[in-house]
This record gives structure tokens, C-alpha cells and sequence, in this order.
């Protein structure tokens, strides 16, 4: 049975809020902007702002224009030297911004080409678009390297260590699959999962596994594991005929085509009916968002941890989990909940 789960602290904001980021430790950062009066806008980037919040607390630390403003894509993270780094749109371009975390002073401003989503780490920030992925260092704010293949379109990327999985599809099949670059280099190092699969929603990583929210088991489930897949598809309470979205944990280390360390059909309804459903992970464990509900799950057994319902999850504009805690960011509203799996 769920519970509520235990709400630390919870902010109202000025500004409305498109975009966060949470660590181990530290401030929490929150992105935000002012809409303009009647939504109209001149310029194609409404200006940004950037505030830190006491993890503890939710005591505002400072707050501060950001060059990084509201648009298409954006990443923020904790760079090296003390330092947030922030990438996004702003009025002359995509930029990648790093500010103090001790007052929110610009330190340094770098173009960058426009991208759909961002990882920040203190060496690297990775950055993927449709068309290619590439790498910003996290302190010189210059792009280093790049990634791209012909046939190829990238969705999704996750990185372990030197490591950086990437969901990709294939432009003529249409079928996904993950594969695996150097976090440092951008170098090709191996496929993992072939572009086999009908569709990838969800891609969570960890140290010596990964998971992903999918569809379509049989494509890439070993003669061996196929009876159980049928077995769970015919019990399910959905009753339908395939599995229409479930989770599948595979290793890092891993090659195409192995056993799986577990998988679980969550849904065999048409897809015109699946609800929202997105994965998030932390310190080994898989977190499963289905509206207000949220599921813990051990990312190498699969054991389930915990439920809770979390209020405004299903109105969540991002979610983050770190160190037990779980940053919720709504329209215009901020909260910590305790996390205790």
C-alpha cells in the first residue's frame, strides 16, 4: 500500500519555472522566466533567471539574470571550481553559461549549437539533437568533440562514469536501440541493445546496469526468456496481446543479445490508451512516475523498494532525485520530499 510521501519543505516562485537541477550536495538551482503580458514576445527567448535554494531549507540563497533563457533545450548542472553551468537558448544563439554558487555572478559565456538535452558534469557537459551528440568542457565552454553516423536520429542520453549511453533510432527502420561513446573523446566504444525495438521512452543508468522504458520485449529477449514474457503478457490485467510498455534492466558491461537481468510488463493496453509514464534514477535505484504515483525498484534485482504518492508529481513540470530526496518543480512552485527507500 502507497503512502504520501513526507514533503521537507515547498517554495512558491515569482517566476515561472522550466528547468532544475539537484546534486548530492549543495544548493538546489531553479531556471525560471516572466512570461510576457498576453504570451507575445518579440524575440523567439524569453530572458531567464537563476536562483539557489538551501537544500534544507528552501531559503532563498540569491537569485540572478541568466544568459540562458526559455526555449528549445536546456541543462544545468554543478560544473567544477564551485560553479553552476547552465546551457540554453538565449537572444544571440544557444549559450553555455557558468555562474558562482555563491552569489550567482557570470564567470563565463560560450556559444554552443542548439541541442534537446544536456548532462552537466564537472569535466564534460554532453549535449544531444536529433541530428548528433557532442561534448562542451565544463570549463572552457568550447565544444570538444562530436558524434554522429549517417542513418542515425539520438533521443536519449545517461552517463556512467567514462561512459555515455545514447538512445538512438534507425532513419529507415525507424526501430531504437542504445548505443555507447566516450564520455571524453566522443569515440564509438560498443552497441548495447540493437535498433530493434518499436519504441524507447526511458533510459536510467547505474554503475553495472541500465534500464529502459520500452515496448516490444520479444525483439530483443534471448528463446530463453520468451515464455516468461508470454506468461507475464497473458496474466497481465490489461489483457492484451503484447507488452505495450515495460521496463527491461540490461548490463553497462554487457553485450547485444544477453540475458537480461529483469524485466517487467507494465502495460499491454493499446498505445492509444498508456498512461504517462517516465523513469528517473539514483544511487542504484529505478524511481517509476505514473502521475502522483511513484514506485522505487532496485535497478539490478528489480526488488521493489517502496511506493508513494508525491502531490503535483502529475503536474510536474521536472522532477529530479538525489541523496533521498526528490526536487519537484511545478508551474510556478518548488518542493523537497523525503525519499526513504
Amino acid at each position: 500500500m502507497s503512502k504520501t510521501a513526507k514533503r521537507r519543505w515547498s517554495r512558491e516562485q515569482e517566476s515561472e519555472i522550466d528547468g532544475i537541477a539537484f546534486g548530492s550536495e549543495g544548493p538546489v538551482l531553479i531556471h525560471g522566466y516572466d512570461a510576457p503580458a498576453g504570451g507575445k514576445w518579440v524575440d523567439s527567448v524569453i530572458p531567464g533567471k537563476l536562483s539557489a535554494l538551501d537544500r534544507s531549507t528552501g531559503e532563498v540563497l540569491w537569485k540572478a539574470p541568466c544568459e540562458v533563457g526559455y526555449g528549445r533545450g536546456f541543462g544545468a548542472g554543478f560544473g567544477a571550481l564551485g560553479q553552476a553551468v547552465v546551457l540554453g537558448p538565449s537572444q544571440s544563439g544557444h549559450r553555455a553559461v557558468r555562474m558562482s554558487l555563491e552569489d550567482g555572478e557570470l564567470l563565463e559565456a560560450g556559444d554552443i549549437p542548439p541541442f534537446d538535452e544536456a548532462l552537466v558534469a564537472p569535466d564534460h557537459c554532453i549535449c544531444v539533437s536529433a541530428a548528433r551528440v557532442f561534448g562542451v568542457d565544463a570549463l572552457t565552454l568550447s565544444e570538444t568533440w562530436e558524434y554522429t553516423r549517417e542513418g542515425e536520429r539520438y533521443h536519449h542520453i545517461a552517463r556512467t562514469g567514462d561512459r555515455v549511453l545514447v538512445v538512438f533510432s534507425n532513419l529507415h527502420t525507424r526501430r531504437g536501440g542504445v548505443l555507447v561513446i566516450d564520455a571524453e573523446t566522443g569515440h564509438f566504444e560498443e552497441l548495447l541493445v540493437p535498433p530493434s525495438l518499436p519504441v524507447i521512452h526511458g533510459l536510467v543508468v547505474h554503475d553495472h546496469a541500465f534500464v529502459l522504458l520500452t515496448a516490444g520485449l520479444e525483439a530483443i529477449l534471448p528463446s530463453s526468456r520468451q515464455g516468461e514474457l508470454a506468461s507475464s503478457i497473458a496474466l497481465h490485467e490489461g489483457r492484451g496481446t503484447r507488452d505495450t510498455l515495460s521496463l527491461i534492466a540490461l548490463r553497462v558491461d554487457g553485450q547485444a543479445g544477453d540475458e537480461p537481468l529483469w524485466f517487467r510488463v507494465l502495460e499491454t493496453r493499446s498505445v492509444d490508451e498508456l498512461p504517462g509514464v517516465s523513469v528517473t534514477g539514483d544511487s542504484g535505484k529505478l524511481y517509476l512516475e505514473q502521475g502522483a504515483w511513484l514506485e522505487a525498484r532496485d535497478i539490478l534485482s528489480g526488488r521493489s523498494l517502496g511506493e508513494w504518492t508525491v502531490p503535483g508529481l502529475d503536474e510536474k513540470i521536472a522532477w529530479q532525485v538525489a541523496s533521498g530526496a526528490g526536487l519537484l518543480a511545478e508551474e510556478t512552485r518548488i518542493s523537497v520530499f523525503e525519499l526513504p527507500a
